[in-house]
């Protein structure tokens, strides 16, 4: 039989409908994946292979994706009846079960994805690495003496080390892109609205929290943007339907656009590795001969000391009402005892916020992200290319060391979020896309932001990019 963990899941799901491949076996073939190698990665933490099983048998449907294999992070979405611990030892000892299916996940399994398991997470997805002291590290299939990047750390490593075609994630400040950098995959956080939250959270962080999935190619990710877009009824907001499908524009030529590139740190506040900067000086290069025009310019903005001031009083909000509903679901307040050092850290600072405080950050972030946004809009910018991250893939415990109450972990988190954070608060859609890689042989990812609501335009040069400088058989030494 074709070695399915060699495909992505698009090449699968034709697998399946030409009958050549079942959607059972299609599903055990994942799952002896995960078995093979997750001992030592630590990718899944919820097996959910019998269940799997039998919707591949009865109940997978005729979806464009019927029989292909998925897995789901254990933090942005419930599936109804399987464990949701967020990374939290409290959650993980009571047991707790979510009681519903969440409307993305719903979505999923609608176009046929087969859910084989859930994935490792930080705690309450704080971290840009996946370490949480309720499941202990996932590694990174390229080293696993390195972090896989977080929050979904667990996700990207199953796909990087092929386990599965792809994996569902959110990114609140990078988690998408993150770990797609420090793992070799295409990572895109959509625009905001772009893919409803449902009603059971109707939005996270105020905003900031978009959800999609971690690919190997790029027209996976186009198409199940396609499968998960769109309006719920009683969204307050929703991004603006896309002219045609984004699976079209994947080959689609984008034309010559006009790139700004950047390679120096928000505010200054972490140096960037100089392999960082050569990735993405390398990229420009090589967005120059495929004809775009580049020059050294980004949105003044993003210096702007009050707005990263103001996202951490949205995170830090946000944390103090997470922590109510762990509390909710206890039947008890939520004490030190119950979780990680960085994260009680976080929720003494929340304590000091008052309510006009936070509604008043919250429209100063607005009015700030306005700004950033007229570079594309009013200064005619059609894409900003920055580093993913400061530093290529850290060892594990580099962040996750809590032994001082958090304050490093907090400290050593800034590399990894500075050039992705920015535009969670703006709301743009970005990309990490895996276009270099270090000395070492780590990988190194590539962010490209588009202006608002623009993923057309993302898809065109990633996939432009994939032709140019494929990745596709490029696979870490932990591979199935």
């Amino acid at each position: 039989m074709t070695d399915l963990g060699l495909l992505d899941a698009t090449d699968q799901a034709a697998l399946v409908r030409s009958g050549a491949v079942s959607p059972l076996e299609s599903v055990d073939a994942a799952i002896g994946r995960v078995e093979a190698l997750n001992d030592e990665l630590n990718a899944v933490i919820h097996p959910l292979f019998e269940r799997a099983r039998s919707l591949a048998v009865d109940g997978c449907g005729d979806g464009p994706f019927r029989g292909v294999p998925i897995v789901v992070k254990d933090l942005d979405g419930t599936l109804g009846g399987a464990s949701y611990h967020a990374g939290n030892r409290l959650l993980r000892d009571v047991g707790w079960k979510a009681p519903s299916t969440c409307f993305l996940f719903a979505k999923l399994e609608a176009a046929g994805f087969v859910i084989v398991g859930k994935t490792n997470t930080p705690e309450f997805g704080l971290m840009p690495t996946t370490e949480p002291l309720a499941y202990g590290p996932t590694r990174n299939p390229w080293d696993p003496a390195r972090s896989p990047g977080g929050s979904s750390g667990g996700t990207a490593a199953a796909v990087a080390s092929g386990m599965v075609a792809l994996g569902h994630g959110g990114d609140g400040g990078g988690s998408l892109r993150v770990p797609a950098s420090m793992c070799g995959l295409f990572g895109l956080k959509p625009s905001r609205g772009r893919i409803s939250m449902g009603a059971e959270e109707a939005e996270s962080w105020a905003g900031m929290v978009a959800r999609h999935v971690i690919t190997r190619s790029v027209r996976d990710s186009a198409a199940v943007l396609d499968l998960l877009q769109g309006y719920m009824t009683g969204d307050w907001y929703s991004a603006p339907p896309p002219m045609r499908p984004y699976r079209g524009e994947v080959g689609a030529a984008p034309g010559r656009l006009r790139v700004g590139v950047r390679t120096d740190a928000p505010l200054g506040m972490t140096a960037t590795d100089p392999e960082c900067v050569a990735a993405v000086e390398d990229t420009a290069g090589l967005l120059a001969s495929l004809g775009h025009t580049i020059e050294s310019a980004s949105p003044a903005g993003l210096d702007d000391l009050a707005a990263m001031e103001a996202i951490s009083t949205v995170m830090l909000a946000s944390l103090d009402a997470d922590l109510g509903d762990v509390a909710d679901v206890v039947g008890r307040p939520v004490t030190a005892d119950d979780v990680e050092p960085m994260t009680w850290m976080l929720r003494e600072g929340a304590a000091t916020l008052d309510a006009g405080g936070y509604v008043r950050s919250l429209a100063n972030l607005h009015r700030w992200a306005r700004r950033v946004i007229s570079w594309w809009l009013d200064d005619g910018f059609d894409l900003l290319v920055t580093p993913t991250c400061a530093e290529p893939p850290p060892l594990i415990g580099d962040i996750g060391n809590q032994d001082d109450g958090g304050i490093r972990a907090s400290a050593r988190s800034v590399p990894f979020a500075i050039y992705t954070v920015p535009f969670n608060a703006t709301g743009q859609p970005a990309m990490s896309v895996p276009l270099a890689r270090a000395v070492s042989g780590l990988p190194i990812g590539v962010q490209f932001v588009a202006a608002p609501n623009r993923e057309d335009v993302l898809f065109r040069v990633a996939a432009q990019l994939e032709d140019a400088r494929p990745w596709a058989n490029r696979h870490p030494p932990i591979h199935a």
